[in-house]
This record gives C-alpha cells, structure tokens and sequence, in this order.
C-alpha cells in the first residue's frame, strides 16, 4: 500500500509491501508521486521489481572509488585506469546518483568528452562507466539500470594509412644514429618494430630471457589482448638483438613509453618526417610482411590479430603491385 505526505514544496511517495522494503521517493507534485507509486506496486505483484533504495546511496563517484579500491589493485593498467577514473570522479557525471543514473547522464558525458578528446577514447571510457556499474550490480549487490547498451557510441574516424617511404626511412633511421647524447636504444627499437611488427609496449616490456635466438622467437607474455603470444624474428630481427648492448635490469629497451615519445617526436622533427606516429610503424611492417606472407591466416599469427578485418586495417597494399601480380 502506497501512502503520501507533503514535506515542504515536495511530495513523498512511500510503498510498502510484504516481502520488499519500503520504497521512498519524493516528487514536485502529488500526481507523479501516485503514478510512481502504482508502477511500483505493479512491478512488485508482477515480481519484476527491482529496488533503487540502495542505488540512492551512491552518487557514481562513490562506485568509482571503491572500484579503484577494490577491483583495480594489481590489474595490468591499474595506474592508467586510477588516473582516468579518478578525473571521471570529479567531473559532472561523477555526481550523478545511482538511482537515477540514465542514458541521458552518459550521453551528456559523451558530449562533453568529445570536445576534449578523440572518439576511440571516449568509447573506452564509456566502456569503463559500464564495467563499474556491472561490478557494482555483481558484486556488490547493488540493484540499478545500466544505461550505457542505450547510449550511441561515436563514430570512430578510418584507421590511419600512413607508410613511410624508403627516403623516408632512410632520413629516420639516419638521424636515430646513436652520436654524442642520442639514444642508444631508439635505431635498435625502431629496427625491431619493423622487422616484427610488434607494439612498442611489447617491445618495451621485453626481456632477454623471453628471446629464443636458437628457435628465432619472442615471447610475448602477455599482450593487447591479454594473450601469450610467441612471435617469430627473422634473421635481421635476431641480428639487432645479437648487435645490442645489454641492460643492467635485463630488458631489451630500459626505456619509458615517455622517453620513447620525446625520443620520437625529436628524431621525426630532425628527418623532416610529418604526420608520421610510432605505431604507424606497425602498419608498414605488416605491408611488407605481406609480400613474403600471402597465407592471411599465417600473417596474423604473426600480427596477433584475432579478424582479419582488424588486420585488414594495418595492411596497406600499393595498388601498382597488385596490378603487376594480376599481369
């Protein structure tokens, strides 16, 4: 039975039934107080009720911080994930509360972070806002909506098709010559990224004992993907790394993703290379490993791609030499 009470400018609606808690919620008018009170009573003869009173002790901020708390500690991006959760604590969405946390919320967040920042990443941290409401509905046993399925994703612009010419190249690796104060590891790291087609996170995370130089491999304990991944190295590969000093803490490249980034944006600048990034290496190594692995299926498995349309996006092939091949 539902019973209402004036308090102030503002109608509280209480519902009690045997079997649930009291549902509270206070409404504008008298009018709205009784029609959520007659959905609720209906959802709750129907057993399809599902209460919000202890959603409504949370605002989102408070989930996100328990999620750090809890969830995030010795995850593989733990410190990259506090500082983005940490900043969505702060901002707007943030203070929603949980009982009325709507795809309105989301997608005003969506907005909003659209202007700051490119639309691949605001689809990973509205992935992020999803993973925390399910946690929290799992395993914390807090009963709410999850909102984000209703929210529209932005469209994410066409993979980038930047390949570096030989010219190109040459100037690159030109200026990467390790005189006076340049890096020692930055020719060998962008050689190996060439030759294998390897993230520069992999590549920076490897270590001298995940090198099989008898067997010609990489192992890549754990990847993108979250997957354990043995990359083969071709004999140019395995000759950079014989060529290579080695480091006192036993990876490959003792460097930084930071190091790396200041490292490369100098080097692109001296060559007089634009509009080329890091990763784009990765690109031109799977266009030339192409050639020598027309099977899709073994090229991927070099790759580490799990579809080929994913792969399909790294693959650039030049229209000329297609046309050769056809004769």
């Amino acid at each position: 039975m539902a019973s209402f009470r004036q308090r102030g400018n503002r109608w509280q609606a209480r519902v009690r039934r045997q079997g649930h808690p009291d549902e509270v919620r206070s409404f504008i008018t008298r009018q709205d107080a009784e029609r959520w009170s007659r959905s609720v009573e209906t959802d709750m003869d129907r057993g399809a009720f599902s209460s919000s009173s202890e959603a409504q002790k949370y605002t989102f901020a408070d989930l996100i911080h328990r999620y750090i708390a809890e969830v995030l500690p010795g995850h593989k991006h733990e410190r990259v994930h506090t500082y983005r959760f940490k900043a969505m604590a702060l901002s707007p969405i943030g203070k929603a509360n949980m009982a009325v946390f709507s795809a309105t919320v989301v997608a005003k967040f969506r907005d909003d972070r659209l202007k700051q920042i490119s639309p691949a990443a605001v689809i990973r941290e509205i992935a992020c806002i999803s993973s925390i409401i399910n946690h929290a509905r799992k395993e914390w046993g807090i009963s709410m909506v999850n909102p984000v399925p209703l929210v529209r994703k932005p469209a994410v612009p066409k993979g980038r098709e930047r390949l570096i010419n030989e010219k190109e190249l040459a100037s690159l690796l030109a200026v990467l010559e390790p005189v006076g104060k340049r890096s020692i590891w930055m020719k060998p790291l962008v050689l190996l990224a060439l030759e294998t087609a390897m993230r520069r996170g992999a590549l920076l995370d490897l270590r001298r004992e995940d090198v099989n130089f008898t067997d010609c491999t990489a192992t890549l304990w754990e990847t993108k993907n979250g997957d354990k991944r043995v990359v083969p190295l071709s004999s140019k590969a395995v000759q950079v790394l014989l060529t290579m000093p080695r480091s006192i803490g036993g990876k490959i490249f003792p460097m930084n993703g930071f190091a790396v980034s200041r490292a490369w944006s100098t080097a692109t600048e001296r060559a007089g290379i634009t509009d080329f990034h890091f990763h784009d290496l990765r690109h031109a190594a799977i266009t030339r490993m192409a050639t020598k692995l027309p099977n899709v299926i073994e090229l991927a498995a070099v790759s580490g791609h799990k579809s080929l349309r994913m792969l399909q996006r790294y693959y650039h092939p030049n229209p000329s030499d297609l046309a050769k091949k056809l004769g």
